[in-house]
């Protein structure tokens, strides 16, 4: 049963990407440290087809943006191995956050031309004890880089016309941590485990040698897995996000009153799925997720608010590696942007794949 359980956990993730609270594009991936197997080593990618299009009134009618979220990838890499038999450790590289906007120029929409980039890059290295067959602590330090690039275009003009605002950041490197245990029950498959990711503030300057900073939120994670029936598990997650805390605004532009991106409220993200073993090599999984509509003015480079989302899974095992792929189907949901438009009817299709290695 203890393998079948990393199996479905595995094939949640796989189906997982894309567009969960504000700028996240992975979630907590500290659960590796449970896989089975001296030595894990696992790969993933998933890439995400967003449409993300509304429209603002005037005086000749409805001006429509086009799709302003360009198609993007993830990457993920993870290693864990166990010391002996009460201790384990993980390393962890992966991209938690980004964006890509690029509304279409030519257009007289009133970003039309506008461009804005913000990459992530994370390496964490965990450790955990077990103290016994039942409970289990883990912990760690967490490595990140940020950097971005905006272009703020005027309305109806090419992009060789020069721009209302420019910036470009380069990388910068900050330290968080995280800190999490787990209870299980293994001949139930039952496995409780609650993480914490502390904030993480980046450091910049505008223009003008003014700093200001990013933070990435402080998270909680509950995930939850258990047997219901032979060769059958339920698994979960919910996940808060402090996006309340999530602020980009320069004091060169339009002095730092007028924020090119915020988080108006803290974000619960849930997901509920179910697994099943049809053979010993052949599993796959099913899964809804639910980020709540929060009803909030979005940023301009936003567009959405909330999701319900559709995930399917499959995986193909042996003793020595393992194959997952999924896809899920996202339904975003309307939103209102703060210089009035209306983005509604929007979606993201995303595709997933992750190689398991045991040794």
């Amino acid at each position: 049963m203890r393998v079948f359980a990393g199996a479905t956990a595995a094939l949640a993730l796989a189906a997982t990407a894309g567009h969960a609270g504000e700028i996240q594009r992975d979630s907590d991936r500290s659960q590796v440290l449970y896989e089975n197997g001296k030595n894990y080593l696992e790969f993933s990618a998933t890439v995400v087809a967003p449409d993300v299009s509304g429209s603002v009134n005037s005086p000749f009618g409805a001006i429509p943006s086009g799709n302003m979220v360009e198609n993007f990838q993830t990457y993920s890499l993870a290693y864990k191995r166990e010391i002996n038999e009460r201790l384990t450790y993980a390393i962890i590289a992966n991209q938690p956050y980004g964006a890509d906007v690029n509304y279409a120029a030519g257009t007289f929409y009133p970003f039309s031309g506008t461009t804005a980039e913000l990459n992530t890059f994370a390496v964490t290295g965990l450790l955990k004890y077990q103290f016994n067959d039942n409970f289990s602590a883990y912990g760690g330090l967490r490595v990140q880089t940020m950097d971005g690039s905006l272009r703020i275009q005027t309305a109806g003009l090419p992009p060789t016309i020069p721009p209302l605002y420019t910036l470009t950041v380069d990388k910068n490197y900050q330290v968080g941590y995280v800190l999490g245990g787990a209870y299980e029950r293994p001949d139930i498959a039952l496995k409780v485990a609650l993480t914490y990711e502390s904030e993480i503030k980046h450091d910049f300057r505008d223009n003008t040698g003014t700093s200001f900073n990013i933070k990435t939120p402080q998270a909680v994670t509950l995930h939850a897995r258990s047997g219901i029936a032979a060769n059958t598990l339920v698994f979960g997650s919910v996940r808060w996000q402090e996006w309340t805390k999530f602020l980009i605004a320069p004091r060169d532009y339009v002095g730092g009153l007028v924020p090119i991106a915020r988080g108006a409220s803290d974000i619960w993200t849930y997901e509920l799925g179910v697994g099943r073993r049809f053979s010993e090599n052949w599993s796959g999984a099913v899964s809804l997720g639910y980020e709540k509509d929060q009803g909030n003015v979005v940023g301009n480079l936003s567009g959405k608010d909330g999701f319900f989302s559709y995930g399917l899974a499959v995986k193909y095992q042996t003793e020595s590696w393992d194959v997952t792929t999924g896809i899920r189907y996202i339904e975003l949901g309307d939103a209102v942007t703060g210089i009035g438009a209306n983005f509604s009817g929007n979606d993201a299709l995303a595709f997933g794949m992750k190689l398991g290695f045991r040794f």
